[in-house]
């Protein structure tokens, strides 16, 4: 985790940018010590957003399926799956 003073993305925006970047990991800003702001590589946020949207999917499906409501097959799933991360229109 890579913490830094508010400050920093003012007189220091493209090295906290660069950090971003390389790391794919957000940086953690402060403010008076205490945590403000939290900054991201937009490609890294894409990913994070994605994988969310999967997740919450994956745990809708669950939750039928708890309830007795019809499944998928495998190859249903990984259609879906690749569909989501891919952000593609149409699976082969």
């Amino acid at each position: 985790m890579t913490i830094r003073p508010s400050a920093a993305i003012r007189q220091n925006y493209d090295e906290i940018a660069e950090l971003c970047k390389r790391s794919g990991e957000p940086v953690y800003l402060t403010k008076d010590g205490e945590s403000d702001l939290v900054v991201m590589d937009i490609g890294a946020f894409d990913r994070r957003e994605k994988m969310l949207k999967l997740r919450e999917e994956l745990l809708a499906v669950e939750e039928g399926r708890l309830r007795g409501e019809t499944g998928y097959s495998v190859d249903e799933v990984v259609k879906m799956m690749r569909h989501t991360v891919e952000g593609r229109k149409d699976v082969q």
